[in-house]
């Protein structure tokens, strides 16, 4: 029977995770320096040990290093959010086979409680590695803890003697955490960056350790509650739980840089529209109604030609998720803010004042969304669960539009398109 009846949390982090995700289905690639790019292919958003050790930083721009990247032999992907977030199902699936409550972090971290389960939980560790490893093939880091931050840490040092530690850290040991804390700099610990670094610099606090001595009420009263919880958390003290379902987003925006720029209102109108129908699923799956609604339209920025940026915001009828008339407004709005004679690299769709199913009084003489819509959004739904997220759309949402993201280093989508699945060749 355990001593201790603090609650113990681990952290499952899959390294270098949407590079690994490209080296499942391309075994030639496990020793070669590989990066991931963001959207339209613009900067390095992940990479591989091989590829920090040619100094490549994140956030550099593609356009600037391909040279370099090509010289050096690294592969280079565009980010395929179909197949990363399969797997990212699939380790999250492996990982709630061992454990009894979980928490989806990030795309490729996830919180567990490991309360009750036997000791030493150092093993457990190890079998949930070699679980998500059998079910995915990622490789993964877990940090245990008597608190999220502390678990956070952990997996921290997981990665930084990933040899010695074979990638699991048990961070329960006072002197375990006083060892850890002391060589971590502070802006290494959960919640805390590069701003509240230089001000925490000039309290004269530099170290992790350094900040878990600290008064966490008089620090709390001098920049935040955030910043007091974070304290009390290093010191062993359990101020956040897991959190079985994602709280409903208060707004939901859907924005991409075109693939190649836009010079016609028909090109906007199908851009919206896509932008559109994607932020309306947002809000259908958290069963929210959206009260408000913002489009802009806006041409680059940098390099030669004019410059034109505008915003309209409209009110719906009645607080409503339903696609058609969120387009029809969206579609009146740009009318409006519309001019012709630019190249657009942008548009913005932004759904606000967000209200919940049978949370706010309607109006007496204003109309509620009909019932017949609501069945009608269902059925929508449901079909394009089974069939592709876009099975069933809008007409004013193309199917292959020419201004798409650009996305030329794709990899296929083994798991989730029939017509790119892997082909293994026997001999």
């Amino acid at each position: 029977m355990r001593s201790d009846l603090r609650p113990v949390f681990a952290l499952c982090d899959a390294n270098s995770f949407y590079c690994s995700c490209e080296r499942i289905f391309r075994p030639e690639l496990r020793n070669r320096p590989v990066v991931v790019l963001s959207n339209a292919d613009g900067a390095i958003v992940a990479r591989t040990n091989e590829a920090k050790a040619l100094g490549i930083k994140m956030g550099e721009p593609y356009f600037k290093i391909r040279s370099f990247l090509e010289q050096h032999g690294v592969a280079v992907f565009s980010s395929n959010y179909t197949l990363y977030g399969e797997l990212s199902h699939r380790m999250a699936m492996a990982v709630a086979s061992l454990t009894d409550a979980t928490e989806q972090y990030s795309i490729d971290e996830l919180y567990c409680r490991l309360d009750g389960l036997p000791e030493p939980l150092v093993d457990v560790g190890r079998a949930i590695q070699a679980r998500v490893l059998q079910w995915t093939a990622l490789p993964v880091g877990v940090g245990i803890g008597h608190t999220k931050t502390l678990a956070k840490a952990a997996q921290h040092a997981s990665k930084v003697w990933r040899e010695k530690t074979g990638g699991v850290v048990d961070l329960r040991r006072p002197e375990a955490v006083e060892w850890l804390l002391r060589r971590m700099p502070v802006e290494e610990v959960w919640g805390i960056g590069s701003r509240m670094r230089d001000k925490l610099a000039r309290d004269g606090i530099a170290t992790a350790w350094e900040l878990s001595q600290a008064d966490a009420r008089a620090m709390g009263r001098k920049y935040s509650i955030v910043l007091e919880r974070t304290i009390r958390e290093l010191q062993g003290e359990s101020c956040m739980d897991l959190e079985q379902s994602a709280p409903a987003k208060q707004s939901i925006c859907s924005s991409k840089m075109f693939g190649k720029r836009i010079h016609s209102i028909e090109g906007l109108r199908q851009a919206l529209a896509t932008y559109l129908h994607r932020a309306a699923e947002k809000l259908r799956k958290q069963r929210s109604l959206c009260g408000a609604l913002r489009i802009c339209i806006q041409t680059s920025f940098h390099g030669e030609g004019a410059k034109y940026a505008n915003a309209a915001t409209c009110i719906p009828d009645y607080p409503t998720d339903d696609i058609r008339q969120l387009t029809k407004h969206a579609m009146r709005a740009l009318d409006d803010i519309y001019r012709p004679g630019f190249a657009y690299s942008k548009a913005e769709v932004m759904l606000t004042d967000l209200r919940k199913r049978g949370e706010y009084t309607q109006d007496l003489f204003t109309s509620s969304q009909p019932e017949r819509t609501d069945a009608l959004m269902a059925v929508m739904d449901r079909i394009n669960r089974r069939w592709g997220h876009e099975c069933l759309r809008t007409a004013a949402m193309p199917s292959s539009p020419d201004w798409g993201m650009r996305r030329a280093l794709l990899s296929p989508s083994y798991m989730t398109d029939w017509d790119q699945l892997w082909r293994v060749r026997c001999v």
